[in-house]
């Protein structure tokens, strides 16, 4: 396969939905959480929007009812229906020739996720990817997407140009991320959002399978 002269130093990629297929199982625990709680069950769209955003703001949209005294009670009985499951979950096919054919192109790849601390290093323990990503940023140790703040550390991280740092996710928020930090982005539609929405973030590619994400990448990135 043939490559183009680096144009990214810094590639940024979202987590869920974006390399781990694990879309219809946050929606199914946020929905579980929310019948444990015995409060009305967001749709399958609906939960499926909060992916990406931290914990709170993603319950804050998906159950708009519920006090915010009950969120910690919301927030655990979804980690218990999350993890009971996660070990079934799995990266998406070709991710990791991907993430490979990247790191041999001595691109720095890093992670920017709405997911934990915690739950990250659990996800990328289970996927086998320890020394892959040069950097990782969750929602529990900065602020949430839409907030460019993870993007601006993990820029500030390796000195690398906003204009040299490429965003890439699955959801409206991972592209607002990168619109507010300066960044190109590119977008993929196998994840949690609805790609008809994406146009409005012009991104500089949409791509409908990890196969199309990374000949995108070697050839533009």
């Amino acid at each position: 396969m043939s490559t183009s002269p680096r144009r990214f130093d810094l590639i940024v990629f979202d987590w869920d939905g974006t390399l781990f297929d694990s879309t219809a199982l946050i929606v199914h625990s946020i929905q579980a959480a929310c019948r444990d709680l015995g409060v009305a069950v967001p749709s399958d769209q609906r939960a499926a929007y909060v992916i990406g955003l931290g914990l709170q703001d993603a319950l804050r949209y998906a159950v708009p009812g519920l006090p915010a005294s009950r969120y910690p009670e919301l927030g655990e009985r979804y980690r218990h229906h999350y993890v009971a499951q996660q070990h079934a979950l799995m990266l998406f096919d070709g991710v990791l020739p991907m993430l490979h054919a990247l790191k041999a192109r001595h691109h720095w790849l890093a992670v920017a996720t709405g997911k934990s601390r915690r739950g990250l290093d659990e996800a990328l323990n289970t996927a086998q990817l320890k020394g892959v990503f040069d950097g990782t940023r969750t929602a529990d140790e900065t602020a949430s997407k839409p907030d460019p703040t993870m993007l601006l550390e993990l820029m500030r991280e390796f000195g690398a140009e906003p204009q040299r740092t490429l965003m890439v996710g699955d959801t409206t928020h991972d592209l607002q991320l990168a619109l507010n930090a300066g960044t190109p982005r590119v977008a993929v539609s196998y994840g949690a959002h609805e790609p008809g929405a994406f146009r409005a973030f012009e991104p500089l590619h949409i791509a409908h399978s990890t196969l199309d994400l990374q000949q995108w990448l070697l050839a533009h990135a």
